[in-house]
C-alpha cells in the first residue's frame, strides 16, 4: 500500500457529556498530553498516510493550543452534531485529494490507546478487499438480556460466541463511505460507526480482530484505565 492512497480521519467535535468535565474528554489530559494529541500521534506515526482530517466543533478553542495544530500532515474542517455529520463533513474535505478508490481510516479521538501491530494488521488484511472492514474484539463477558424497570429481571442469557465489540480505526473505500453515509444520512438511519452506514447500503464490512485494551475513554474512570494501558506499552 501507497502514501497517496491512504487517509485519516478522526472526528473532534463532540462535547463528552459523561465526563461530566470542564472540556471535551478529547482535550483531557494523561501525563500532561491531551488525549486527542496521544491518539493522532500513535496513528499517524503508525503508517504512511497521505494526509489526515480532523473535524471540529465551531465553539472549539482548545485545538490551536494542541501539539497536533503544529502538524503539517493534519488539516481541520468544522464537524457537524453527530459523529456521521463529521465524518461525512470531513470526507467532503478531503474532496479532490482522496481519489475514489482511496483508503479512509476513521478513528475515535477518544481511543488513544491502538496499537500499532493492530493498525498495519487492519491495513495489511483489506488491502485487497472489496468492501473493507475494521478491528473488533470477540465479546469475553456473559451477556443478559434485560426485562424493563431500573433493576430489571433476567430475561435470558444471549449467546455471545458470534457477537464482537466494533473498535475503531474502521476503513473502507473513499466514495463507498461518501455514498454509504449520505444514503443513511437522508433516510434517518442511527449511524453509530462507518461500518453500520456501510452495512445499511448492502456491504458487510469483515471483522479483524484487535487488542480489547484498545478503549474508548467515555466516562471519568477510563481516563485511569487509559493512562495505566499507555504506560505499558
Amino acid at each position: 500500500m501507497t502514501e497517496s492512497n491512504l487517509w485519516l480521519i478522526v472526528p473532534a467535535a463532540g462535547i463528552g457529556q459523561r465526563m461530566q468535565a470542564e472540556c471535551p474528554k478529547q482535550y483531557l489530559r494523561i501525563d500532561s498530553r491531551f488525549i486527542l494529541d496521544i491518539t493522532l500521534s500513535r496513528v499517524l506515526n503508525a503508517a504512511q498516510f497521505a494526509g489526515c482530517m480532523v473535524p471540529l466543533n465551531p465553539t472549539d478553542h482548545w485545538w490551536p493550543t494542541t501539539e497536533s495544530s503544529q502538524d503539517e500532515r493534519i488539516q481541520t474542517c468544522l464537524g457537524g452534531a453527530e459523529r456521521a455529520d463529521s465524518v461525512l463533513a470531513a470526507l467532503r474535505a478531503l474532496a479532490g485529494q482522496a481519489g475514489d478508490d482511496d483508503w479512509v481510516l476513521v478513528h475515535d479521538a477518544a481511543r488513544p490507546c491502538v496499537h500499532g501491530e493492530d493498525l498495519s494488521r487492519l491495513i495489511d488484511t483489506l488491502s485487497d478487499h472489496p468492501v473493507g472492514g475494521l478491528l473488533a474484539a470477540p465479546v469475553a463477558d456473559t451477556l443478559k438480556k434485560a426485562g424493563p424497570g431500573e433493576n430489571p429481571e433476567v430475561q435470558e442469557t444471549v449467546d455471545r460466541r458470534p457477537l464482537w465489540r466494533a473498535l475503531t480505526p474502521q476503513m473502507f473505500r473513499y466514495s463507498s463511505l461518501v455514498a454509504a453515509l449520505e444514503k443513511a444520512l437522508e433516510a434517518g438511519l442511527p449511524i453509530t460507526d462507518e461500518s453500520s452506514a456501510m452495512e445499511f447500503s448492502g456491504t458487510m464490512p469483515v471483522l479483524v480482530e484487535g487488542r480489547p485494551d484498545n478503549i474508548k475513554v467515555t466516562v471519568p474512570a477510563d481516563l485511569d484505565l487509559a493512562g495505566f494501558i499507555l504506560s505499558r506499552f
